[in-house]
């Protein structure tokens, strides 16, 4: 299959798109401005593919095959023979808009640009090209090579075309797409994010401590993992921002990010990636 798709970013999404494309066939370049990124999104690459090996999913000899499917680069540019360009940068509005600005410039007049944005509207990125209708969202969930949902996000101006091949693209890497619309949040956040924060108000308010919040929801609930926990490992600077988009968006008080959740940002404890959230990694 020579279908070329680009992944610009190189973090926890990105390299994580990058995979599931390889390992499905697709030629990809990852791109991400920073050299360092791009090495240590190929290691983490490299290092899941072995996890992979040790399950017994995935064969050791296809390992160097699917690496070799992708290319790293440093400029937009790289992304003008892809097919699929698909966005995993930091959730940032104004440095998502630039990028699908100058994204529109570079890629292949029919490239549809996609965004594996949580929360920004579609609608919003869409207008800052001049190819509003192959604009889509494909929000991937992390960690992207064992999840298996992607909710694809029509903006207003999103062609059927682009939607359908989104869908077929989706499911020649394994994974299950759904349609949902494009509102703050979409449904996975618009669900998730508001059960993170009420656990953040449980623990700020002394109802539970954060092992007891989390356990509550896992043996009552069945999560498989606990909101605090999770809020750990999405990054609760994430959590935080999609909440505020949530709350800007649609007005409604019940969004309002908890207090604690904002004082942990402001510290620096972000979860995992800071080694200090809710828990201590």
């Amino acid at each position: 299959m020579a279908e070329r798709v680009a992944v610009i970013g190189a973090g926890q999404m990105g390299n994580g798109i990058a995979h599931v494309f390889a390992q499905n066939g697709f030629d990809v370049t990852m791109i991400d401005v920073s050299a360092d990124a791009l090495a240590r999104g190929k290691n983490t690459v490299a290092g899941n593919l072995d996890r992979q090996i040790k399950k017994g999913a995935l064969q050791a000899a296809d390992k160097d095959a699917i690496l070799g499917r992708i290319a790293t680069e440093q400029s937009l540019g790289a992304a003008k023979d892809a097919s699929l360009i698909i966005e995993a940068a930091t959730e940032n509005r104004d440095l998502k808009f630039k990028i699908f600005s100058d994204l529109d410039a570079a890629a292949n007049p029919n490239a549809i640009l996609a965004t594996n944005t949580s929360s920004i509207s579609i609608t919003e990125i869409a207008a800052r090209t001049k190819r509003p209708d192959k604009v889509i969202g494909m929000h991937f969930m992390n960690p992207v090579p064992v999840m298996t949902l992607v909710e694809v996000i029509r903006g207003l101006a999103t062609s059927d075309e682009v939607t359908q091949r989104v869908f077929e693209l989706s499911k020649a890497v394994g994974k299950t797409p759904v349609e949902v619309q494009d509102y703050p949040g979409f449904v996975a956040n618009r669900i998730l994010m508001p059960m993170i924060n009420e656990a953040v108000f449980c623990l700020m308010e002394g109802v539970g401590s954060a092992e007891s919040i989390d356990t509550v929801m896992k043996l009552g609930m069945n999560h498989p993992m606990g909101p605090l926990a999770l809020a750990d490992l999405i990054g609760l600077d994430t959590c935080l921002a999609i909440l505020e988009v949530l709350h800007d968006g649609l007005g409604d008080p019940k969004y309002r990010p908890c207090p604690l959740l904002k004082k942990y940002v402001a510290a620096g404890w972000l979860g995992r990636k800071s080694k200090r959230g809710f828990y201590n990694y």
